[in-house]
């Protein structure tokens, strides 16, 4: 297994919908930057389905894999069975974490977007290996996501002794990132911050350079 707290630092998300350019180019430049993990999300008006989206997502994960990046497949969980992905992350509206930790096995990553601590400790008890907390921030990406709530969960799981690696999620930019690591996060993930960048190298870089260096001054 990899270093999972070490993954979760700069986690890019990303989908055809989500890009202005074209989606492999966008992943290479986003790799090239500094992005730690991968995950395919490929959701909304004009989401690829069938045979077109497996496609898409075996070519990023072969983009993915040759530079030994994670590769994580958001909800279907047949299609990262198909093609052998790293892992899955699920929401609460998706299948139950022990259905779906019993359909990818025990060494695959599980992740579980959580909004409280009775979530989470269900996911941990059903077998999640990190958690997703938002929306931090406002976000437009998801048509239903729910009110931004800030760090408070991230501060009160920690302050309350969890260990569980934790991602926040929504509304991320490379200006507020420091703030979601200085909660507790392990991590930040981000869709449009990167993927509807002048230049994905660049601001996946300077999303890295944000959370590296207020991991330093935390740790």
């Amino acid at each position: 297994m990899i270093d999972l707290r070490e993954a979760l630092r700069v986690y890019f998300i990303m989908g055809s919908t989500n890009c202005v350019k074209n989606p492999a180019d966008v992943l290479s430049e986003a790799i090239s930057g500094g992005i730690t993990l991968f995950q395919f999300r490929e959701k909304g008006e004009g989401a690829f389905t069938g045979s077109e989206k497996y496609a898409l997502a075996h070519k990023l994960q072969t983009i993915c894999r040759e530079h030994h990046i994670p590769f994580i497949v958001n909800d279907d969980i047949e299609l990262a069975v198909a093609i052998d992905a790293d892992g899955v992350h699920i929401g609460q509206e998706d299948e139950t974490v022990k259905t779906v930790r019993a359909k990818i096995g025990a060494d695959k990553i599980l992740g579980v977007s959580v909004h409280s601590t009775e979530e989470a400790l269900t996911a941990i008890r059903d077998g999640a290996n990190y958690f997703g907390i938002g929306p931090v921030f406002p976000t437009k990406t998801k048509a239903d996501a729910k009110p931004s709530r800030g760090t408070t969960l991230i501060e009160k799981l920690r302050k309350d002794g969890c260990e569980t690696p934790i991602v926040g999620i929504g509304g991320i930019t490379i200006e507020n990132a420091a703030s979601v690591i200085e909660a507790g996060a392990d991590g930040v993930s981000v869709i449009t911050a990167i993927s509807k960048a002048d230049s994905p190298l660049e601001a996946a870089r300077a999303l890295r350079n944000s959370v590296i260096l207020k991991g330093m001054v935390e740790s």
